[in-house]
Order: structure tokens, then C-alpha cells, then sequence
């Protein structure tokens, strides 16, 4: 399947076109950037606009064969002189969104509230390679980097951004600088082959984990590498069902709180596109936790699980809220596997470590180590 470019990569690709423009005053209608993910980035450079001091251009955002909303808006960068040379002599960059950004308004988030929404990666690329091009070009002043998306506004009511407190645009994201797509089918084989190669190695217990968050705590806690588990993505029903047909005596399933609170809403699909409800049914298992209404509402603004957890612990009633969150795990997981298989389950946090887990955890986990 194709791979893409992230949004950072486009804003990053379009800034370093438009401070080449901008200081040689010759034109640029396609640019390479090196990505954090060590591959190539061959960008056409579209809607030239130059004057004197300042050159703004444009990318437009091809997301491969992922399904991807933002594949095809145009993420324009506008470069600006802000002085010619700065008193230590170095040239340095300042950047921020324009139309089409969004604008954070909520804590919790990659960047402050107040800040636009293009996160840390991508403000590293686009400070990198427009560095890159001051310094061949022996430009020692100051630059001002516009980040815009024309079609930003309208598209941001088709994302996440505005529950999340992103205001009025779309985010520059990315860590890798590519989109690597994957179609359900082929995330359901891999899962398959895995869970197959565990079961000929004489395994009878499944350790399955949504993704990689979290390794570091079950590394420090329990000396268990999750990178030994089958990663079953957003896919838990689905990995349930393989382990069944599959005959495993036992299933263990580790993951963080922000994936795993899906789960005791009923949802065996937990990809954002899915629905969203974390916050509903943390703030429900608070209340039956013995938590106060001003707490539960608190927890319905966070953005963030960890932030909702935080306000859990400041009521001090995070083992009743945890117990009730993962005895509906539970409740859910067994009624998926149809009592076919023994499951366990351990539910933790990057900030606050293991919230809960069920009583034949461990010894599930030493059966996989």
C-alpha cells in the first residue's frame, strides 16, 4: 500500500521552499526534506506568492492509501523577514498558524493553550530545514514561519479538534514525518499470523496490548516487555474471537486507560472513528464511585483521560472508580468471548501507573513472560 506525508511534513517541506525563495530570490517549484522516519520527501511547491520580504507557497497533503481527511487541502507556508540580523548573530525562527490552524484552548494538549495547534515534531522540521537554508544561504536574522490551510476551518468540524478544545482549524501533526496505512484486513491478518506463531510455540496464554504506550511502566513494574505481546490495535473483539478459534486457555489484556475505558462502554472497536466516549463513561464510573457531581463534571471537560484520572485522585477515590471501570471491562470482554477463554486484564496510566487489574493478572503475565 502507498504511503503518505503528514501534514508537518508538508508545512515543513513549504517553509524550506519558501526561505529558499525568499533570501536567493530565485524560484522553487519542488523541494526535498529528509523525514524523521529517515525517508525522502519529494514535495511540488504550488501558489508562488512573492514580494520583498516575504514568500509564502504550498503543499498539498497526500495521505497515501490512508483514509485520511486532510489528504488534499493545501498547507501553505509563508516565510517573513522579521530582521536582517539578530544580536548574537545566529538566525532564528518564530512560528505560528494562520488561517485554518486551529488554536488550543484546552490544557492537556501537545502544545499550551493559546498556542496553534502544529506540534512539537512539526515545529522541530520546519525549524530545522528552514535553519538549513539561513545557514547556506549565511542569512543570520530573524524569520517569521505562517502555518496556514485555506480549507482548514471547514474541515476541522469533521475531526475530533473542536471536543477537544482545538478551535477554529485543523492540527500539524506528525512524529514520523509519513503516513504509514494499513487497511483493517491487513491489521486483522498480522494480528492472526502473531497470535499463530505464539500458539506452534506451545503458548496457552494470549498477552495482547492495544499499542506501545505504556511499555516503560510494565518494564519498570513487572520486568514484562510489551513488545512480547501481539498488538491487536483498536481490534480487541476481534483478537478475542482469533484467540478463541484459535484454542488458547487464556487471554491477558494490558493497555492504558484511554483505550481501555472504551471497552467497558461495550466498544470492541476502539479507533476514534468509532465514537468517542471516554469522558461519558469515566464520569459515569466516578459517580458510581462515590465521587461528587462537581468532580464527574470536571471529568466531562477534560481533555485528556490522565487529566480525568487526575481528578479522580484529587477525591481520593481512585480505587472504587477503577474497580467499577474494570469489572465492566470485564463484563464486556467475557460476554465478546462467550466464556470460551479465561481473560485477565490490567489497566494503567502513563502518569499514575496501574489502576487496576483483575486477580489472575500477574500470574497471567508470568505465564508470558
Amino acid at each position: 500500500m502507498k504511503f503518505g506525508f503528514t501534514t508537518g511534513s508538508c508545512a515543513a517541506a513549504g517553509s524550506k521552499a519558501a526561505v529558499f525563495m525568499l533570501l536567493s530570490g530565485k524560484e522553487k517549484k519542488e523541494i526535498k526534506i529528509l523525514t524523521p522516519k529517515g525517508i525522502e520527501f519529494k514535495a511540488e511547491i504550488l501558489d508562488i506568492n512573492r514580494s520583498k520580504d516575504s514568500v509564502s507557497c504550498a503543499v498539498i497533503k497526500d495521505g497515501g492509501d490512508d483514509p485520511d481527511v486532510t489528504t488534499g487541502v493545501h498547507i501553505v507556508s509563508k516565510v517573513s523577514i522579521i530582521s536582517d540580523e539578530t544580536a548574537v548573530k545566529t538566525p532564528s525562527v518564530k512560528i505560528k498558524g494562520g488561517i485554518g490552524i486551529g488554536t488550543i484552548t484546552k490544557p492537556g494538549l501537545d502544545q499550551k493553550p493559546g498556542e496553534s495547534a502544529i506540534n512539537r515534531v512539526p515545529r522541530q522540521m520546519i525549524e530545522k530545514e528552514v535553519l538549513e537554508v539561513c545557514n547556506l544561504m549565511d542569512f543570520n536574522g530573524e524569520l517569521l514561519v505562517e502555518i496556514s490551510c485555506p480549507e482548514g476551518i471547514e474541515l476541522a468540524q469533521k475531526t475530533f479538534n473542536p471536543r477537544l478544545g482545538i478551535q477554529g482549524g485543523i492540527s500539524i501533526l506528525g512524529t514520523s514525518g509519513i503516513v504509514e496505512p494499513m487497511s483493517s484486513q491487513a491489521i486483522l491478518d498480522t494480528i492472526k499470523v502473531e497470535l499463530n506463531q505464539h500458539k506452534a510455540l506451545g503458548e496457552k496464554t494470549a498477552a495482547i496490548t492495544p499499542g506501545n504506550y505504556g511499555q516503560e511502566f510494565m518494564l519498570r513494574s513487572y520486568g514484562y516487555n510489551l513488545d512480547k505481546s501481539v498488538k491487536c490495535s483498536n481490534f480487541i473483539g476481534n483478537t478475542i474471537d482469533m484467540a478463541v478459534e484459535l484454542g488458547f486457555e487464556k487471554l491477558l489484556l494490558t493497555g492504558n486507560i484511554g483505550k481501555l475505558i472504551k471497552v467497558s462502554g461495550g466498544m470492541m472497536n476502539t479507533h476514534s472513528r468509532e465514537g468517542d466516549c471516554r469522558m461519558e463513561l469515566l464520569s459515569a464510573s466516578a459517580i458510581r464511585g462515590g465521587c461528587s457531581l462537581e468532580c464527574a463534571k470536571k471529568i466531562l471537560e477534560c481533555v485528556t483521560t490522565e487529566d480525568a484520572i487526575q481528578a479522580i485522585i484529587e477525591e481520593k477515590k481512585t480505587q472504587e472508580v477503577m474497580k467499577d471501570v474494570l469489572e465492566r471491562i470485564m463484563f464486556f470482554l467475557n460476554k465478546r468471548s462467550g466464556g470460551k477463554i479465561e481473560i485477565g486484564c490490567m489497566v494503567y496510566s502513563n502518569q499514575h501507573g496501574l489502576l487496576a487489574k483483575t486477580e489472575n493478572a500477574e500470574e497471567m503475565l508470568n505465564q508470558c513472560r
